[in-house]
């Protein structure tokens, strides 16, 4: 069939009429230079603050500085293959990075691509990395515990859920150790948690995921890694990931934790990138923005209130000091931040006492009030003794004859300390804090050989929770330590000190068969 001048004009007429476009409007620019990652482009003249562009080739940056001629730009990928005259391009995109519950038990970099090997991961839903923290409107108090399993913190230092607590320490005194425990304790808690490595040698980083799958803690954690090697941009991006990924599980009306190892090397991330895009420089040559930089990062961690679905997102920065100096800039900034500080010294960790948690100096303002009562009722009397050991030790070595009080109390704040120690692989459930705090309490160690403590501890717990599994059970269902559940305890605790024989006769006993024969 063949068709006819007039039926083509009709047809191109209903072609021409269904015909709809729309103006694209992309704005292009070139590279002006490259300077280890920042790079300045002119032409850009509508990009706004915080836009991705595009360089191409799967090279994208961040605008971060906007001036009267030209734009800075931090390359988010491999900057050597920009140079000058390459081309740039507007997205109208802010930087955002996929979320799902597919996340979970996997490790991604601070753009949420994965690093494990895994897959790709295919998120739907997708979280600004920058945002301003939700108003005290949709917020309540915290009021729910996160049992990190670390007795000294459990007891003295405690942490609610949207609580922002500071781990600060000089290097290498198990501020990262603390952290692996708390995550490990987190195992049928309904609390995800988000570990985000911020500087780190990879090897420090693998190490670290090898010890949570060790105790199957990647079940419900997500790794967010910017290594030593990864460009500055990477590593200041690696916490604003994190918290953006919190920030979903908890505005769905789930718990989350995000760990923040470490906010230095941030800071120091931060610096690099401020000072190559010539910004002014202030105290120790960090950018003047540098207080809201983490200020605005550690304010979105809260506690949702009942009409906004009840999640919560807890924020645990770790900081990083040089030689115990407390006062330097970084560390009194994010000292003023957060909601309490836990101290980490140097002394206390080389004198084999871990966590070397300095609980004079550590203070938790709000995990109080999220503090269960039967853990209020064993704990106040573990702080009030350990705080008179240290100003008794210290007066006693200058005092030649101690009268029987102070005698007693350097004894007691001895194996206080003795108890406070523990492993990072060794988290504790509520029960056993409870079941040894109240042994130290009530004088049952004081009589105990000091080398003989730890001993004593675990075989205690052990034999309560194999011979009287009841009084755990009452402990978690009545969340305080009724008349009947101090008398079983008291009954437990006395039937197995009975039964315990210190080292010392082991070995003499020992000794005396060992002669016979």
């Amino acid at each position: 069939m063949k068709l006819v001048s007039s039926d083509v004009a009709h047809f191109l007429a209903q072609e021409i009429a269904k015909f709809k476009t729309e103006p694209k409007i992309e704005t292009r620019g070139q590279v002006m230079e490259n300077t280890d990652g920042v790079v300045r482009v002119s032409g850009l003249s509508d990009v706004a603050y915080g836009e991705i562009v595009d360089f191409g080739d799967g090279i994208f940056g961040y605008a971060l500085n906007l001036e009267k001629d030209s734009v800075g730009i931090v390359v988010l990928g491999d900057y050597t293959k920009i140079q000058a005259g390459h081309e740039v391009k507007t997205t109208g995109k802010t930087l955002n990075i996929g979320v799902c519950e597919d996340l979970l038990g996997r490790i991604v970099n601070p753009l949420g691509m994965a690093l494990d090997g895994k897959g790709a991961i295919s998120a739907k839903t997708y979280m600004p990395l920058e945002k301003i923290a939700p108003g005290i409107i949709v917020r309540q108090a915290v009021n729910t515990p996160v049992h990190t399993g670390i007795k000294a913190i459990d007891s003295m230092i405690p942490i609610g859920r949207g609580q922002r607590e500071l781990i600060i320490g000089d290097r290498s005194t198990g501020k990262s150790a603390i952290t692996a425990t708390t995550i490990i304790n987190q195992k049928g808690q309904n609390l995800i948690c988000i570990y985000v490595a911020v500087g780190q040698k990879n090897s420090s980083i693998a190490q670290f995921i090898d010890n949570l799958n060790r105790f199957k803690a990647m079940d419900y954690t997500i790794v967010v890694a910017a290594g030593a090697s990864d460009p500055a941009s990477m590593q200041y991006l690696a916490p604003l990931a994190g918290c953006a990924i919190g920030e979903y599980f908890a505005q769905k009306g789930q718990d989350a934790l995000v760990i923040y190892d470490d906010l230095t090397k941030h800071a120091w991330a931060y610096r690099e990138m401020s000072l190559l895009l010539r910004r002014p420089t202030g105290r120790e040559a960090y950018p003047g923005d540098i207080f809201y930089l983490h200020s605005s990062l550690l304010e979105r961690a809260l506690r949702y209130n009942q009409d906004n679905g009840h999640g919560s997102l807890t924020a645990l920065p770790i900081i990083e000091t040089q030689a115990g100096d407390y006062s330097a800039y970084i560390p009194t900034n994010v000292i003023s931040i957060t909601d309490g500080q836990i101290y980490l010294e140097t002394d206390l960790f080389n004198a084999g006492i871990k966590p070397a948690i300095n609980a004079g100096a550590s203070v938790s303002r709000v995990g109080g009030a999220a503090q269960l009562k039967v853990t209020k009722q064993v704990a106040g009397q573990i702080r009030l003794d350990l705080a008179q050991y240290r100003e008794m030790a210290a007066f006693a070595q200058f005092a030649s004859d101690l009268d029987e009080t102070t005698r007693k109390q350097i004894e007691r704040g001895k194996r206080v300390t003795e108890v406070l120690k523990q492993g990072w692989d060794e988290p504790y459930a509520v029960p056993d804090q409870v079941f040894i705090f109240w042994a130290v309490n009530n004088s049952y160690l004081d009589d105990i050989p000091l080398e003989d403590v730890k001993r004593f501890e675990k075989e205690l717990l052990a034999f309560i929770n194999r011979s009287y599994p009841k009084i755990g059970r009452q402990i978690l269902k009545e969340k305080i330590l009724t008349d009947a559940i101090e008398r079983d305890l008291k009954q437990a605790v006395e039937t197995f000190k009975n039964q315990f024989v210190p080292t010392k006769q082991v070995n003499e006993k020992e000794n005396e068969t060992k002669g016979e024969k």
